[in-house]
């Protein structure tokens, strides 16, 4: 899987079994104590990275951290970090913290992917470092054991019956809940939103640094506003780059829900491209006019909802809903948008054999797979009564026919065993004025509306750079030379929008 579809799939997987979450509060119980209440972190063993695409200088370590923070002298466990030291010592002025997107992404991954290009940006102002979260990567993982047909990506994600029905979905949920309590144990009940919060500050400690600047990039861009909100004394400039509703009383779930508008923002990008006259000569123009792309689309699903189509993967049709996730994918860019027109074309061929993408082929790894359902049902307490779900993907499936009622429907959060152990934070304006937001207008995953409550929330904290964009993802991601020449001038010389300003596309 391309690194670009990779992160389309783990984002999307983010807000699939997104929570409920209890009523506000800044971070509180037990657990809330900070590193600085057990020893001190050790200093980190740099060695060169061996993983596959690491970048030439990349460095990786092992950073100990308490597995639980209100037990900081008993279990420990490792977490994988890695940097890329400036190769400008005179022109060094701090550490820049990656924090990848998901739950579920790397950071050390995300670090090889970008660190050349946001390297050259940065032109040796900082230190680059990232960390694989608990669960990811070379860190501490965890499992369900869940069955190969659980962790499908069309299954992950709860898409409704044909007739809107959610008695599989239910069951299904229920029955990964039930695993995940049984296998987990208490590495899985550590992964958590605000366990990552305290591993960044444990980083910050172990680099020997009294402050931390960052880009956060989605789920990372709430991570780090997190950050931001229980340590601010300890942040200098952060960028949060497509971000979502920090409501505390919804957190992932209302993420989840926002992704039905997110989609219908996104989905004339898609048909525009897809009915250019410049598709005819690749083979991939779907319609004549962008307005006649939804109906069609549309139609397509519904026909395979009733007849799903033999495809290149023995045993894996391609049903409605896998072409509702694949569409769902190929949103997040517009490199995206031939995979998911090849795919259409395919299906309405009757010769033709539609050949399955990679992430709806074959089952996520369970590790993977308990990572992404586990953050999100740890950090906050979701609606038990299977009816109220019911009539919400009515209502969902009525309003948003592209998702299909997906965003609106139960998942193992439901079913959870462990009440969370502490509230999500509640984002505010208490803090310094140290924060540049860029965020797409049309974004599939973390819609703009979501972004606007966010910029409420953080009051003369932040200021907001709008592009007219679409996709997910802004910095370094979508060839806009404003924001990307916007957040550079932010980090290396920390000038910054006096107020709220807006990128055209190009």
């Amino acid at each position: 899987m391309t690194s670009y579809r990779r992160k389309a799939a783990l984002i999307a997987l983010c807000a699939t079994t997104a929570a409920a979450t209890l009523a506000g509060a800044t971070t509180a119980t037990a657990t809330a104590a900070t590193p600085s209440a057990g020893p001190a972190a050790a200093p980190l063993a740099w060695a060169e990275c061996t993983h596959e695409g690491h970048l030439p200088g990349q460095q990786c370590a092992k950073l100990s951290v308490p597995l639980d923070y209100a037990d900081p002298q008993g279990p420990h466990v490792d977490l994988a970090v890695s940097r890329l030291p400036s190769d400008r010592p005179a022109a060094r002025r701090g550490t820049l913290m990656v924090i990848p997107g998901g739950p579920g992404g790397s950071g050390v991954q995300r670090l090889s992917q970008k660190g050349a290009a946001l390297a050259r940006e940065m032109a040796g102002a900082y230190d680059l470092v990232a960390l694989d979260p608990r669960g990811v990567g070379g860190s501490v993982r965890a499992q369900c054991g869940l069955d190969e047909a659980d962790r499908r990506l069309v299954t992950l994600r709860s898409w409704a019956g044909p007739d809107g029905g959610i008695g599989e979905n239910v069951e299904r949920s229920r029955r990964v809940a039930e695993a995940c309590a049984a296998n987990g144990g208490a590495e899985l009940r550590s992964f958590t939103t605000a366990n990552q919060v305290r591993d960044i500050d444990r980083l910050r400690e172990a680099l020997g640094e009294r402050k931390l600047s960052a880009w956060g990039v989605s789920y990372g861009s709430y991570v780090g506003a997190a950050y931001a909100q229980k340590f601010p004394q300890r942040t200098d400039r952060l960028v949060l780059d497509s971000t979502a509703d920090p409501d505390p009383t919804r957190v992932a779930r209302g993420w989840l829900a926002n992704m039905a508008q997110g989609a219908d923002d996104r989905f004339p990008d898609f048909a525009a491209w897809a009915a250019d006259p410049a598709r005819r000569a690749e083979g991939l123009r779907l319609a004549e006019h962008p307005e006649d792309v939804r109906p069609l689309f549309l139609s397509l699903a519904a026909q395979l909802d009733r007849e799903p189509k033999p495809s290149n993967v023995p045993g894996v049709p391609l049903t409605g809903n896998m072409l509702r996730q694949a569409l769902q994918n190929s949103l997040y860019g517009d490199a995206l948008f031939p995979a998911v027109a090849r795919l259409i074309g395919e299906a309405r061929d009757p010769a033709a054999v539609p050949a399955l993408p990679r992430e709806l082929a074959q089952a996520l790894p369970d590790q993977d797979a308990a990572l992404m359902v586990g953050v999100i049902c740890n950090d906050v307490a979701w609606p038990k009564e299977v009816s109220g779900y019911e009539r919400a993907v009515a209502a969902d499936r009525a309003a948003h026919p592209l998702t299909g009622g997906m965003p609106a429907n139960i998942t193992p959060c439901a079913f959870w065993k462990d009440a969370p152990a502490e509230r999500p934070a509640r984002i505010t304006d208490e803090g310094p004025s140290n924060i540049l937001m860029v965020q797409n207008l049309r974004d599939p995953a973390t819609p703009y509306s979501g972004a606007l409550e966010m910029r409420t929330a953080l009051g003369s904290r932040a200021r907001l750079l709008t592009v007219d964009h679409g996709g997910h993802g802004v910095y370094l991601g979508n060839g806009n030379a404003c924001s990307d020449r916007t957040v550079t001038t932010y980090l290396t010389t920390g000038r910054r929008p006096s107020r709220d300003t807006t990128c055209t596309d190009g």
